[in-house]
């Protein structure tokens, strides 16, 4: 086996080294008075005890899945009982990557307070260290497992048993490995999912009560729910979004490995170069995004903190794209193809560079969406003088506009890609797109932070520069927020075109042909699941909300002194509340995107004599996907942008020339919206990135058992190929010398 190979594993242990010794300098910092300790210490507690239950709750879901994808890899040659280790493997480093980021946010959250006693610049610093030893330990631990499972399965499948890299053995060493990202987003998607509900319930509940019925600020000490809502920050923002990216992370290199194996590449590296390139790519990225990371920060109270943070992001995506193209050069061959697409180890640079510019245009775009300043947000901050009504109507227009643009760099990235290098090329886009991850997470994972900061302070009492600083940060970090969630979701398109066609390859069909009845039908039914999933989301934290509301009025009418500050509020009750329901209401969405497609793919096998069981899976997928990355722009900028709008108030904002603050007609109006938009950008639109994933996995991992390719021997199955390609090459090669020769 080539050295590179035990490279993959080392970027991710320096990753972690770099993570830990971020992680020691914060619990180095100022953590504040006593008091500041003790509401630090409510949130810690609170998000591990909610972490707790969710553990043992998908601890019984995992045993109970890994026991039957055991017995399933035993029923076809391509499988193996192995891939349930392969599986638990997986989800756990899923659950490991949320509770690494959460950790460490609830202790940098008091830490942020406290630096911003100091200056702006200090309480940055605290905030994104806390945000990118999340970003890079959620990165480094994807990297790991990839990399030495890899080479495990390689040398197991592969290697021992002398099979062609290109054959039956290859196709079983990613197979099991596909088990890998099967745990990882089946935990990722019950983590993102239970603490939406979670944070969006908390919320929802301590704004409706709190701010519009008693008039007490955000994050008052008095209101019951604050800190459940604090604690929401963490499981849902924080752990959640860990998990999220730790699952998008894996099955976009998972994605781009399945194709790779397809490709016949005589290169230095037996053959593997097109399996091993996106593990190397998001190695490199990794490194960059530590290098990235050291450009975030600013000098004095004046200075922007969305361009530090766009310093950081834009350096490590620019050197990874130069990093790549030496990268590319060396490993792969001049000529290769994929399913008769011919192109060359520069075409393949080309589809990364498209993939980090269209993931760079995302960004921009949903930060033009999301963004304070902005016309559509000001758009539904002037809506909100006229009521609640209208400002409802604004958020839901702009989120449907902001679909607009990001779909059609989506298009084109995946038509430019594809150009460049087949199937192939749209899968090292995307897996491009991620490989500054780590960075993008780091950016995501600093607002949490510096909103429970903001928290902090305000239950403290610390004086109104702090608040102002937190604020500030928190602003920000709504807006980055909004970005990663847009950048998740365009991952998300790629990777599951790219899963899509890894299954077709596997399922040994053709096409998808929406003429046959059944696979028109089950395109209708695909585009149909992202609604009721967030139909099921979406009232899950309504009905979640409705507890939390009765729990503090409840509180605020049987408890006297709480409004005078004579009587503590019973904040365990509240985040009993929130636990229990999100707990509760996670398992009816995450059953949908498992169970549907073994549903499809097993329930019609042989039932319909014009189409495949392949074929309708096929087709289910195409809509959930296209529906799918819709539903998630729209919902994840409606929410981002009602939510800005009414921050945009906390400053006080010009409407029709006056100067309108909080406590404000206008600013109740916006706290409406906000109030509806919570749901949308944190627990359903999020999600949808997820879920598009998770069914194209399922999918694929089940291809070999529906699949209408005949079964081979390892020299059977992998001798046309060879002679398609190698024909196909040759073909080229000629061709260009007849096209030299008659030019001269």
């Amino acid at each position: 086996m080539h050295w590179l190979v035990y490279t993959i594993p080392i970027f991710g242990v320096i990753a972690l080294i770099f993570t830990a010794v971020r992680s020691a300098w914060i619990k180095k910092q100022d953590d504040g008075d006593d008091n500041m300790r003790e509401l630090a210490a409510y949130i810690a507690d609170g998000a591990m005890a909610f972490l707790k239950a969710e553990w043992k709750v998908l601890g019984y879901f995992a045993v109970i899945a890994s026991l039957l994808l055991a017995y399933s890899g035993t029923l076809v040659e391509t499988s193996s009982p192995v891939i349930a280790i392969s599986f638990l493997i997986g989800a756990f480093l899923s659950a490991l990557a949320g509770y690494i980021g959460m950790n460490i946010a609830t202790k940098a959250n008091v830490r942020t307070t406290q630096a911003a006693r100091t200056s702006l610049a200090k309480a940055l610093t605290v905030s994104f260290a806390g945000g990118s030893v999340m970003g890079l330990g959620v990165a480094g631990l994807a990297v790991i497992g990839l990399g030495s499972l890899f080479i495990i399965f390689y040398q197991i499948y592969v290697i021992n048993t002398g099979a062609s890299v290109n054959g039956v053995a290859m196709e079983k060493a990613l197979e099991v490995l596909a088990g890998f990202s099967l745990g990882a987003e089946s935990i990722a998607l019950f983590a993102r999912v239970g603490g939406g509900i979670y944070t969006k319930a908390a919320d929802v509940g301590a704004d409706l009560v709190g701010k519009v019925e008693a008039g007490i600020p955000e994050d008052d000490i008095r209101n019951p729910a604050t800190i459940a809502d604090n604690v929401g920050d963490n499981v849902g923002d924080v752990a959640g979004m860990g998990a999220d990216l730790f699952g998008s992370y894996v099955a976009t290199i998972l994605a781009t490995m399945v194709l790779g194996r397809e490709i016949v590449s005589e290169d230095a590296f037996g053959g593997i170069a097109p399996i091993l390139l996106p593990m190397v790519i998001a190695g490199i990225g990794l490194i960059f995004s530590m290098v990235g990371t050291l450009f975030v920060r600013i000098k004095n109270e004046t200075d922007s903190v969305q361009n530090a943070l766009n310093l950081g992001n834009w350096s490590s995506i620019i050197l990874t794209v130069i990093a790549s193209f030496f990268v590319v050069s060396y490993m792969l061959p001049a000529e290769m193809s994929i399913r008769g697409y011919t192109f060359s180890s520069m075409d393949v640079f080309w589809a990364i560079f498209v993939g980090l510019v269209v993931g760079a245009l995302m960004s921009i775009i949903t930060e033009y969406y999301t963004a304070m300043g902005k016309r559509p947000v000001n758009s539904i901050i002037r809506q909100s003088s006229t009521g609640h009504a209208t400002n409802i109507i604004g958020g839901l227009s702009v989120g449907m506009e902001s679909t607009v643009m990001p779909i059609l760099v989506l298009a084109v990235g995946i038509v430019a890609s594809y150009s460049f290098a087949g199937l192939y090329g749209v899968a090292i886009a995307a897996a491009g797109m991620m490989a500054t991850t780590a960075m993008q997470l780091a950016i995501d994972a600093f607002g949490p932070i510096a909103d429970n900061a903001g928290g902090i302070a305000e239950m403290s009492g610390l004086p109104d520069e702090v608040r102002h600083r937190t604020d500030t940060l928190d602003a920000v970090g709504n807006t980055t927020a909004a970005t990663g969630k847009g950048f998740a979701i365009a991952s998300a398109a790629l990777t599951a075109l790219a899963l899509f066609a890894a299954f077709v390859g596997i399922a040994g069909i053709d096409a998808i042909d929406i003429y046959k009845a059944p696979v028109l039908a089950a395109l209708f039914v695909g585009a149909m699941i992202p609604f009721i999933f967030s139909s099921l989301a979406i009232a899950a934290v309504g009905r979640a909300a409705m507890d939390m509301v009765e729990e503090v009025r409840r509180q605020f009418k049987e408890i006297p002194g709480i409004m005078e500050y004579k009587a503590k509020p019973e904040y365990e009750k509240c985040v009993a509340i929130s636990t229990k329901a999100s707990l509760r209401e996670m398992l009816l969405p995450g059953a949908i995107a498992l169970l549907v497609p073994l549903l499809v793919g097993f329930g019609l096998k042989d039932v319909f004599p014009t189409a495949s069981s392949p074929e309708i899976l096929g087709g289910l997928l195409a809509g959930v996907t296209v529906s799918g990355v819709l539903m998630g722009i729209f919902q994840n900028n409606a929410g981002g942008a009602w939510d800005n709008a009414k921050k945009s108030f906390e400053k006080g904002v010009l409407i029709d020339g006056v100067m309108t603050y909080k406590g404000s007609e206008p600013h109740k109006a916006s706290v409406t919206g906000d109030t509806v938009g919570d749901p949308f950008k944190d627990t359903s639109g999020p999600s949808m990135n997820i879920l598009i994933k998770l069914m194209s996995i399922v999918a694929l991992i089940i291809a070999p058992h529906i699949s209408e390719r005949p079964a081979h021997s390892e020299a059977q199955q992998q001798q046309p190929v060879k002679e398609v390609v190698i024909k196909k090459v040759v073909t080229t090669r000629v061709e260009k010398t007849q096209k030299m020769n008659t030019d001269r």
